[in-house]
């Protein structure tokens, strides 16, 4: 057997990338087609331990199923029609706030002026405008928004999926041609994902309740806008949940005053702190950490690959990707990069072949 040559690897690497180009290309012309799969395939992940635990209780799976789905749409139904109203009437004010919020960084340069720091009004406000930061909110709310245009066809996708989602297991199995169904990598890697997905779910739920109900409880304008918001972004940590919290301390710094949005800004601060560094942690377990630079990274190259959608499910695609690299012996060290620098890792060591029976 001739051993590998450099030239040979050099190609090896050379095509695989070349490869790589040409799907993520493919990807990014079926966007349309894409992203509402991905979605269904994300909802559905995270609804198959809920239907594992009605099945515990001796709830028929087709009737589990069902129960799930009726479950989403109505949520969904009244959620949409919560946060839609809020949406709306927050476009409607942005440019009164925009305005408030010119006024009250008059005062603050007027403060300024009188321990003479000199700054320029409309300088500063060209390089720094706050009316930006509620625009991107809404932005992306409505960029969501049209893709669940295709409600019903990412409904129909779930449905579907979650019906042939016990039998997935086997074939594949059975097309990897492996009789002893002892493929415990692929089991282990669809495991990871489902628990990842259901738990993410589970904490920004948590965390977007939170939120929502501090807003409400100091008097802040459109907090179901608010806690949708950070529902969303939690997916993206450390970043996700800075972004999500802009807007709605500049919305009570204009309403409120100055100590309320302090109090906001604590609220975030703590219910993140708590859901992300405690309870997320707790069920979730070591080994699912990313880098803060990966992570910020995932975001823009999802964004790019995928638009709004792909910026909200950057971390859970690249968990996905990372969790594959894990589960096999030759890709581990690239997982490595991949993790956080609190993550303990421990060397993945060839298991010995078994012997032979005389």
């Amino acid at each position: 057997m001739q051993a590998k040559t450099p030239s040979s690897s050099s190609l090896r690497v050379l095509v695989i990338l070349a490869a790589l180009v040409i799907v993520l290309a493919g990807i990014k012309a079926a966007n349309t087609i894409v992203v509402p799969f991905l979605l269904s395939l994300f909802i559905a992940m995270a609804c198959s331990p809920m239907i594992s635990r009605l099945q515990k209780l001796k709830v028929p799976r087709s009737l589990a199923i069902l129960t799930v789905i009726l479950a989403i749409v109505v949520f969904g139904f009244i959620l949409a029609g919560m946060v839609g109203q809020s949406m709306n009437e927050f476009s409607q004010n942005v440019p009164k706030y925009r305005a408030q919020l010119a006024e009250q960084f008059s005062w603050l340069i007027n403060q300024l002026d009188a321990l003479n720091v000199k700054i320029d009004k409309q300088q500063l406000l060209s390089y720094l405008d706050p009316g930006m930061a509620m625009n991107m909110a809404t932005n992306v709310l409505t960029s969501l928004g049209g893709v669940l245009t295709n409600f019903l066809l990412i409904l129909l996708i779930v449905l579907f999926m979650l019906f042939e989602a016990h039998s997935i297991a086997p074939k594949i199995h059975i097309a990897l041609d492996d009789p002893d169904m002892k493929m415990q990598q692929i089991d282990k890697f669809l495991s990871s994902v489902k628990n990842y997905l259901a738990i993410k779910t589970l904490v920004s739920l948590g965390t977007g309740l939170i939120i929502g109900i501090w807003l409400y409880v100091l008097g802040l304008d459109h907090f179901m806008l608010w806690a949708m918001l950070a529902f969303l972004l939690n997916y993206i940590p450390n970043i996700g949940s800075i972004i999500a919290a802009v807007p709605a301390v500049l919305l009570a710094f204009v309403q409120l005053g100055a100590p309320s949005a302090g109090l906001v800004a604590l609220g975030y601060v703590l219910s993140n702190t708590v859901m992300g560094n405690v309870v997320e942690p707790r069920y979730m377990g070591r080994g699912l950490g990313l880098s803060t630079l990966v992570v910020f990274l995932s975001l823009v190259f999802w964004g790019w690959l995928l638009g709004t959608v792909g910026m909200l499910l950057s971390v859970p695609l690249t968990m996905i990707v990372k969790i594959a690299l894990e589960s096999n012996q030759q890709t581990h060290w690239i997982a490595l990069l991949l993790a956080s620098e609190n993550e303990e890792f421990v060397p993945k060591v060839a298991e010995p072949a078994p012997s032979e029976e005389k």
